[in-house]
């Protein structure tokens, strides 16, 4: 079992194109500075939750770690396809989970348009550099890629494995009030109400399905979280069969997801 937190992150680079890319990523001035804009609009000027630097790594570990999981018993999608192999489908949940938001740096609306767009550049850039001597490779992956940035939003369906540990991972990030729904911050309602009563997500090795999902709240009201964020994530992810979510108040389970 782990703790979704923004160290996460540090358990899963143990391959080294995965840590060269966090690496760059996470010294890149535009990837850097586009993330800090990001949280300049939805925080600042929107008055929402956090869509910067520190969510990009929490939903980087949570969806590496839920893709592991997902791959002790299923073929990742890219790799079924002869897209790349298990190591760059890794890679493509690396970096559609950190660059997912980047486009709340040009407005919150339609945000997942704009972080393909602003993406698009920053992956022919770094691609590059992870592989030097593949640019077919480059291509397919960046594909891939914006595949998961695109179908991070609700409504979109995904099409692959990555792209939809991707996209739960978004939801897991609700842990003291980070919730995923945008909530404005000082607002008395059920969003703010349930985004704090929100301590602590765990991901782990589900008995019935690959993955379980650990949501510890303080009070029953963290529940509409889960109805409202994650299970709504859930629904369009592609791996809706694989996943359960268990909501625990100080410790007792208040409710499961229904079995299939």
């Amino acid at each position: 079992m782990v703790t979704v937190s923004a160290n996460l992150i540090n358990l899963h680079l143990d391959e080294p194109k995965l840590q060269q890319m966090f690496q760059l990523m996470e010294s890149d001035i535009e990837v850097q500075n586009t993330l800090r804009m990001a949280n300049v609009m939805a925080v600042d000027r929107l008055k929402y939750n956090d869509h910067g630097p520190v969510h990009a790594k929490i939903a980087s570990g949570s969806a590496l770690e839920i893709f592991e999981l997902l791959t002790q018993e299923v073929i990742p999608t890219t790799v079924k396809n002869h897209v790349c192999s298990l190591e760059d489908a890794k890679l493509v949940v690396l970096c559609g989970s950190y660059l997912h938001d980047v486009g709340n740096s040009i407005h919150r609306l339609d945000h997942q348009f704009h972080s393909c767009i602003l993406a698009n550049p920053i992956l022919d850039r770094l691609l590059k550099i992870i592989y030097p001597k593949d640019p077919a490779l480059v291509v397919r992956l960046k594909s891939e890629i914006l595949h998961t940035i695109f179908s991070h939003e609700d409504v979109v369906e995904c099409l692959s494995v990555e792209a939809g540990a991707a996209k739960v991972a978004d939801g897991t990030d609700m842990a003291h009030g980070r919730t995923r729904i945008p909530y404005r911050t000082g607002k008395v309602d059920i969003h703010s109400l349930s985004a704090l009563s929100i301590t602590k997500v765990e991901i782990e090795k589900g008995r019935h399905k690959p993955v379980r999902i650990l949501v510890n709240m303080n009070n029953p009201a963290g529940v509409f979280q889960i109805e409202e964020v994650m299970e709504k994530k859930i629904q369009t992810s592609g791996i809706d069969n694989l996943i359960e979510v268990i909501a625990l108040e100080k410790g007792v389970e208040i409710r499961r997801s229904k079995p299939e």
